[in-house]
């Protein structure tokens, strides 16, 4: 068989054409695996960035909660001034009160008179 200087013939335009359309599909079959993994990249970050935020808020609850109920816990009580007139005055009124009640009797209230005065 004579062979033909110039174009190739049927077969070797398929064989060429089988060679383009195969690293095409290499080609784009990379792209598609490249993207894909982008994609997935992204959205775990989307995923951990959204864990961080709840993360975030929780504590920022439960600081609130906290500083809610030290807020509402009672302020300790001031301890009596020493040598403060009005509370020893107010301290002999409400012993008087209690011997006027019959709370007291007279050697309980003389006792507890000396005490706060003593």
């Amino acid at each position: 068989m004579p062979r033909r200087v110039g174009r190739p013939g049927l077969i070797g335009t398929m064989a060429r054409t089988a060679v383009i359309s195969g690293t095409a599909t290499a080609v784009s079959g990379n792209v598609a695996r490249r993207q894909s993994g982008r994609a997935q990249s992204q959205q775990q970050a989307q995923y951990e960035e959204q864990q961080r935020q709840a993360q975030i808020q929780a504590h920022e609850q439960q600081l609130a909660q906290i500083q809610a109920q030290q807020a509402a816990a009672p302020a300790p009580a001031a301890p009596p001034a020493a040598g403060g007139g009005d509370d020893l005055m107010a301290q002999l009124g409400k012993l008087a009160d209690m011997k006027a009640a019959g709370i007291l009797s007279d050697a309980e209230f003389s006792a507890a008179k000396a005490k706060l005065l003593g």
